[in-house]
C-alpha cells in the first residue's frame, strides 16, 4: 500500500465518520459545519487518490466537488433557515387591531 492510499484511508476512516456524526446531530449551525468539513475531507481524498493510482483524470472529481460544495452549503442554509417572510407581512400581523 502506498503512502497516498494510506493517507486517504486515514481520512476516510477517522475524519469522515466524525463529520457525519456532527452533520447528523445538534443545532443547524453545527450540522452545517459538519457538512462543510465533510466536503473538505472528501475533496482531500479525491486529491490523494490520483496520486495513488497514477491517473490524473481523477482530479476532476476534486475540482467538481470544490465548485459544487459551496453551492450545496448555500442550499442547505436556505432550507434550514425556513421560509422568508416579506416585511409587509410582518407589519400586517403586528397591527391586527
Amino acid at each position: 500500500m502506498s503512502v497516498w492510499a494510506a493517507a486517504a484511508l486515514v481520512l476516510l476512516a477517522a475524519a469522515a465518520p466524525v463529520c457525519l456524526w456532527v452533520a447528523s446531530r445538534g443545532s443547524t449551525v453545527r450540522r452545517l459545519a459538519g457538512m462543510c468539513l465533510l466536503s473538505n475531507v472528501v475533496g482531500a481524498v479525491f486529491l490523494l487518490l490520483p496520486q495513488t493510482y497514477q491517473r490524473s483524470s481523477y482530479q476532476d472529481l476534486a475540482l467538481v466537488l470544490a465548485v459544487l460544495a459551496p453551492a450545496g452549503t448555500l442550499v442547505f442554509t436556505r432550507f434550514a433557515a425556513g421560509p422568508r417572510r416579506a416585511p409587509d407581512d410582518a407589519e400586517r400581523e403586528g397591527s391586527d387591531t
